[in-house]
């Protein structure tokens, strides 16, 4: 059984691999790698290292198998990450419903991430959570020169009622 767990300041390296890894995995089936490796991994290093205290991570057989943060602790999953050797073993959809038991704790009523418009296996994995995308656009993102498009996902937390208006009867 997977254990969750907050971060430790000895996860940075591990954190790190696994990120560049699943994010290797998803840009080589985009097509979009090329010159962007050695920034990715230096990115996922220094994230790893400032910001573990804002990531939560998921363990099988005892060893670290993916991470999920919250960088700002908001409604916003800023980084979502399975080891590929890891993913289709229901990994991902454990560590997703903890995150999105912690963002209810604290408050808030929906849970929201932006990944690239060309992930479709990200962009098919929440969706089978119920998350639904509400925006797409294209941005210039300085750190590797180029047009990114990325789409936004939503989901609606907490009991949230029957989905109709006004007070139920």
């Amino acid at each position: 059984m997977p254990t969750i767990r907050n971060a430790r300041e000895d996860d940075a390296e591990i954190i790190a691999e696994i990120g560049f890894r699943a994010w290797e995995k998803a840009m080589v089936s985009i097509g979009e790698m090329a010159g962007m490796r050695e920034s990715a991994r230096n990115a996922f290093q220094s994230f790893a290292v400032n910001s573990w205290l804002t990531a939560t991570v998921i363990e099988h057989f005892g060893a670290i198998a993916g991470w999920a943060a919250r960088e700002k602790l908001d409604e916003l999953i800023s980084d979502f990450w399975i080891d590929p050797s890891c993913q289709g073993q229901g990994l991902g959809k454990a560590l997703l419903a903890e995150v999105e038991a912690e963002i209810v704790r604290q408050g808030f009523d929906i849970a929201r991430v932006e990944t690239h418009a060309g992930n479709v296996e990200a962009i098919g994995f929440f969706e089978k959570q119920d998350y639904r995308i509400h925006w797409f656009t294209t941005a210039y993102a300085p750190k590797i020169d180029r047009d990114v498009q990325s789409v936004g996902m939503s989901k609606p937390l907490g009991s949230g009622g029957d989905g109709t208006y006004g007070p139920g009867i």
